[in-house]
């Protein structure tokens, strides 16, 4: 990529871009609070796309489809003026939590998930996704005469994972077109974190954050009494040894000088009462990796380890690894082009600092897959709590600090524009 691409002008668009995100603040805001106050679960999310979709029509956008990968909505914006395309991607679902925030808007919805009546929050910040993306729409739609491209607006369901037994996602929406007709040069998303201060933005180049694998392993031993444990075979003991065998792969194993890397048991049972050794015990974990290689290398270990342990104690073990989320990488190039943008639109590079890598994990790396894609942060905990402590995304108590969310607006809009007006050398991405 030439030498000057990474110092790209400001659209024509920007002072219109800021202008306009200010005035629509109020919007934005009532937007989050109803989207907050009515979360819906992965596929689910009928409520919130039908709102997408109303509002997406009222901009006269020049398509909107909806009913994409079950509940998504994907708008498309032709700009009156030759050029690219970018996609601009939110998710909508929220998870199964029992809010704990004293909100005025807190969440009082209960619903059915996996056969258990749960609590439903946006605890993890996507119905502010949702509303910045919708606030987004209405600034580029205001300023589509002077758009040099088009611009596609992506609302994905079930980001968290669809329901047991179905499919959905950023993967479901690929295959059903959400990049096609036209067809998407680069796309960028954003996701908010207590990690950060508010109106502090994190970006890094190549992995970003980390691949989502599951396990679940069953040892299976001999029942017996538990005062004879000898005339049997103990798998509460065997499994106890697997869960530390386990710890050994990323510290003994794996040259995490490449690359950091998680293997974490969260899950372990067997057992009815204390005088019986079981027949079984089951175990269920996570796994996640920043590397293709050493992901496929610890999937190995997994099975090495616990089939071996197992076998030394004269039980036999079943090893199940799921694959998840792929590592989200974001383009090093497309992403050494935008900086200068995010940088900008954050105030200078202190509310821009070095972001590290993250052991989270998001299905936006299948975009990413796809076209040239970038990812990042937007920080969202109050000037008044430590980003260190505040209670992180997916707690019950996960708060976030508003007046943050217009520089989310500013920072997709600007990216948007300033990727459609950079010149064509600057975009080409090798």
């Amino acid at each position: 990529m030439p030498a000057a691409a990474t110092a790209l002008s400001p659209s024509t668009l920007a002072a219109e871009i800021d202008r306009a995100a200010a005035a629509l603040t109020p919007q934005l805001i009532a937007w989050r609070r109803d989207i907050h106050q009515h979360p819906e679960l992965g596929n689910r999310e009928t409520r919130t796309a039908a709102l997408v979709a109303a509002h997406l029509r009222s901009l006269g956008l020049d398509e909107v489809r909806t009913g994409v990968a079950h509940t998504g909505v994907v708008g498309l914006l032709k700009g009156a003026r030759p050029g690219p395309v970018v996609a601009l991607r939110a998710d909508m679902d929220a998870l199964p939590v029992a809010e704990q925030v004293d909100l005025p808007f807190a969440s009082k919805v209960r619903t059915e998930y996996n056969g258990e009546n749960v609590g439903v929050m946006h605890a993890c910040g996507h119905d502010t996704h949702t509303a910045i993306l919708m606030t987004v729409a209405s600034v580029l739609a205001g300023l589509r005469q002077r758009l040099a491209g088009s611009v596609k607006f992506i609302f994905q369901p079930a980001e968290e994972g669809p329901p047991e037994g179905e499919r959905g996602g950023a993967e479901l929406m690929i295959e059903q077109g959400a990049l096609k007709n036209p067809e998407v040069d680069a796309i960028f998303g954003l996701h908010v974190t207590s990690m950060l201060g508010s109106e502090v933005i994190g970006v890094r180049g190549g992995p970003l954050m980390a691949s989502a694998d599951g396990f679940k392993i069953r040892v299976r031993g001999r029942q017996t009494h538990g005062a004879a444990p000898w005339r049997g075979v103990d798998p509460i003991v065997t499994a106890s040894q697997v869960v530390l065998g386990l710890q050994t792969i990323v510290s003994r194993q794996l040259d995490i000088t490449h690359e950091p890397a998680v293997v974490t048991v969260g899950a372990i049972k067997g057992g009815v009462r204390d005088n019986i050794v079981p027949d079984e015990v089951q175990m269920i974990g996570t796994i996640r990796a920043f590397d293709e290689a050493m992901r496929s290398q610890i999937h190995e270990r997994v099975r090495e380890t616990a089939e071996g342990i197992a076998g030394s104690a004269r039980a036999d073990c079943e090893v199940c690894i799921r694959r998840g989320y792929d590592v989200t990488v974001n383009d090093a190039q497309l992403t050494a082009l935008m900086r200068p943008t995010l940088e900008r639109v954050a105030g200078g590079a202190g509310r821009l600092p070095p972001m590290p890598k993250v052991t989270g994990s998001e299905d936006f790396s299948c975009f990413q897959q796809v076209v040239p894609g970038m990812f990042f942060f937007l920080g969202v905990t109050p000037a008044d709590k430590d980003a260190h402590t505040a209670e992180p995304n997916h707690s019950p108590r996960f708060y976030v600090d508003e007046s943050a969310l217009p520089l989310g607006v500013r920072a997709l809009a600007h990216l948007a524009c300033d990727y459609l007006e950079a010149p064509e050398a600057a975009r080409r991405l090798e």
